[in-house]
């Protein structure tokens, strides 16, 4: 895992072999302890920030570079 450090600078641990692919880079787990325990959120692969949004049906997209991740859940009621 790669460490990396948020914006109010705190560190997190980046897994960088747990991750969902984006429209430009993959996102990746961050967790709050090395031994995976508290998740902490994403990190975008593109420009390496986890400032990120997910909303309700699971879609990730960068607040910096709008890396994106499609949603992982579709209701048929938004087509």
């Amino acid at each position: 895992m790669e460490t990396h450090t948020t914006p109010d600078g705190e560190t997190v641990y980046v897994a960088t072999d747990e991750g969902d692919r984006g429209s430009k880079a993959p996102f990746y787990v961050a967790y709050v302890t090395p031994d995976r325990e508290r998740k902490y959120g994403w990190f975008c692969g593109e420009c390496e920030t986890v400032d990120n949004a997910m909303d309700a049906m699971g879609r990730i997209q960068c607040n910096r570079c709008d890396n994106l991740r499609k949603p992982t859940e579709w209701d048929a009621a938004h087509e």
